[in-house]
């Protein structure tokens, strides 16, 4: 399947908007916390996707997985922490904290790519480095003034989302270096079976309502198996400095969503510091673009 320009951007933004719906669907559960919640969403993005691959695919899919690939089964386990991470964390504390924390994702991935594998970073991604780090510890800081213990553990928790979506970045990277590929939509499914089974344990007693399981089901479905597929579709087409930018629409979709639907108004803090964040991640991709299209 090959999207044109146009169609991939659109189902980038589509992308986005289902992966928003995370922090709104979670604040209508009736019961379900915590690493229940991780469970089940985790549980349901492993069944769609045991059906979703083989269809898009074929069956030959599940042969063709890098079953003895180290690099593979690292890049599932951080997709098994970037899951468990993300639902636990908007458990603890708001739906902004968090997103406004997994922005800085990309100069995180630069960050990490430059320590670990040697990429050169230009002067502007340090300074957009540095300009994000003043805005999330303007966040943490203001937090820790408020005495609001909780809302700090839960940003340092959704700090590690980024931190593992970089490293699997770099994990992939280094390996095509070397001459293997990885199939990131599997290793999506291989994340999501260790998330449940690492989680279920801790899950217990199991107290999510009907409601609330139906709830997770639509969130893995919808929130991971099939904007996962859609973004790697659209990454085939969009260079990297689109899919980071289209990507910063989440954060807003996500905002705005639980302000109108679950009445969480984001605080002057998180919307100050989250500024500094968005902005320079918005400059340093367009200050790169730039300079690859002169």
């Amino acid at each position: 399947m090959k999207l044109s320009h146009g169609q991939a951007v659109w189902s980038m933004v589509a992308v986005t908007a289902m992966w928003s719906i995370a922090g709104v669907v979670t604040r209508q559960l009736e019961h379900a916390r915590s690493f229940e919640v991780t469970f089940w969403r985790s549980f349901f993005t492993a069944v769609s996707l045991l059906v979703i691959l083989p269809v898009w695919q074929g069956r030959k899919v599940f042969r063709q997985m890098h079953w003895r690939s180290l690099p593979f089964w690292f890049s599932g386990l951080c997709w098994s922490v970037m899951f468990t991470a993300f639902m636990v964390a908007l458990t603890l504390t708001s739906v902004a904290n968090v997103l406004v924390t997994m922005a800085i994702g990309p100069l995180l991935t630069a960050l990490i790519a430059r320590i670990f594998i040697g990429h050169r970073l230009p002067a502007r991604t340090w300074m957009a480095i540095a300009v994000a780090g003043v805005g999330i510890a303007w966040m943490y800081g203001a937090q820790i003034e408020l005495g609001q213990g909780s809302h700090q553990l839960g940003a340092l928790v959704a700090l590690c989302v980024p931190i593992a979506g970089a490293t699997q970045w770099t994990i992939v990277q280094r390996s095509q270096a070397q001459g293997e590929q990885i199939d990131l939509v599997p290793s999506v499914l291989v994340g999501a079976v260790i998330s449940a089974l690492a989680t279920l344990p801790l899950a217990f007693p199991l107290v999510a309502t009907r409601t609330d399981v139906a709830w997770l089901a639509l969130l893995g479905l919808f929130q991971l198996a099939i904007p996962c597929v859609l973004s790697v579709l659209c990454a085939r087409v969009l260079k990297a400095p689109e899919v980071s930018l289209l990507a910063l629409l989440e954060v807003i979709f996500g905002i705005a969503l639980a302000w109108l639907g679950a009445n969480e108004a984001p605080g002057s803090t998180v919307l100050a510091g989250g500024a500094l964040v968005i902005g320079a991640l918005v400059v340093n991709e367009l200050l790169g673009w730039r300079q690859r299209n002169v």
